[in-house]
């Protein structure tokens, strides 16, 4: 198996350690900007796509959002399956454009890892069998965003950049992500974005959006300056409410545990990408394609 692989930052390499874990039997390229550029194990630098010595077998886009749609351009000429890394682009310009590009056959899956969370998943079991009404749903995700990258000056990151990331709502926009999964297109949206906190960031580093649907109201908050982090979704149905806690992997019900896994973060990538794999292999159509991803986005950027 031959991958090329745009973008060799830190997701990049977590989907390298995925392919290693999963024991995939891969050749790695990765389309470098600098001649200089840092050398990896068992990774191949190229410097122009004229360099590729075969037809991958598909393509990894991984580089920073607003650099997505020159990528996907690029590579589009391989007529190879794509794996994206979330958000699909930077732009609802971008997105339109993208999906003229890519109408017809192409294979594409944009990387919202937490769809492949086992919390999540047993949650969509549960919503598809059960009549009890969900009258609430809130989705929370604050983290501090100078410790994402010890090693480096986070206001150096590309996320500190509005032009670049777009802001919280953008890098994390996992949490539409998986609502639109769990709940389906809501029927408005509305957001509230600021960066006023002590962060003193030009990027959005707060968000707070309300969708609504016939029969519920869904709330998503997000933040880059929450020193304790925290990831839940609560689900208030009719007769009792669920916690489902995504950093330690369980659901409560009050008291109740009501499901819990082992399963890490870096299990995660590794559930991605063997499922990815198993799409090329059969042919199956990934979830999340780009065209499902543009909605997501859409409604993240709906004003």
């Amino acid at each position: 198996m031959n991958i090329l692989i745009i973008g060799l930052g830190s997701i990049a390499k977590k989907h390298i350690a995925a392919l290693k874990t999963i024991g995939a039997d891969a050749t790695i390229y990765a389309l470098r900007s600098s001649s200089d550029a840092e050398e990896f194990e068992d990774v191949r630098n190229i410097r122009s796509l004229d360099e590729l010595p075969v037809t991958p077998d598909f393509v990894i886009i991984s580089n920073p959002t607003h650099l997505h749609f020159s990528s996907i351009e690029k590579v589009l000429p391989l007529k190879c399956p794509l794996f994206i890394e979330k958000p699909v682009v930077r732009t609802e310009e971008e997105a339109e454009k993208i999906m003229m590009l890519l109408r017809g056959d192409a294979v594409t899956y944009v990387a919202c890892v937490l769809r492949h969370h086992p919390c999540l998943q047993f949650v969509r079991e549960h919503l598809a069998e059960t009549k009890k009404q969900i009258n609430e749903v809130n989705s929370y995700c604050g983290s501090y965003l100078p410790d994402w990258i010890p090693d480096k000056d986070w206001q150096k990151s590309f996320r500190f950049d509005p032009a670049q990331s777009g802001g919280v709502h953008m890098e994390l926009i996992h949490e539409m992500d998986y609502l639109f999964w769990l709940f389906g297109k809501p029927s408005a949206v509305s957001h509230t974005l600021r960066n006023v906190s002590s962060l003193r960031m030009p990027a959005v580093d707060y968000a707070h959006s309300v969708l609504t649907y016939d029969a519920f109201s869904a709330t998503i908050t997000l933040n880059y300056y929450r020193k304790d982090s925290k990831r839940t979704v609560e689900i208030l149905f009719e007769d009792e409410t669920w916690i489902v806690d995504l950093l330690q992997s369980s659901i409560k019900a009050g008291e109740k545990e009501l499901f819990s896994s082992s399963l890490t973060m870096t299990d995660l990538y590794s559930s991605q990408m063997r499922y990815f794999l198993h799409c090329l292999e059969t042919g199956e159509k990934p979830i999340n394609s780009a065209q499902e991803a543009c909605d997501v986005l859409h409604l993240t950027l709906h004003e």
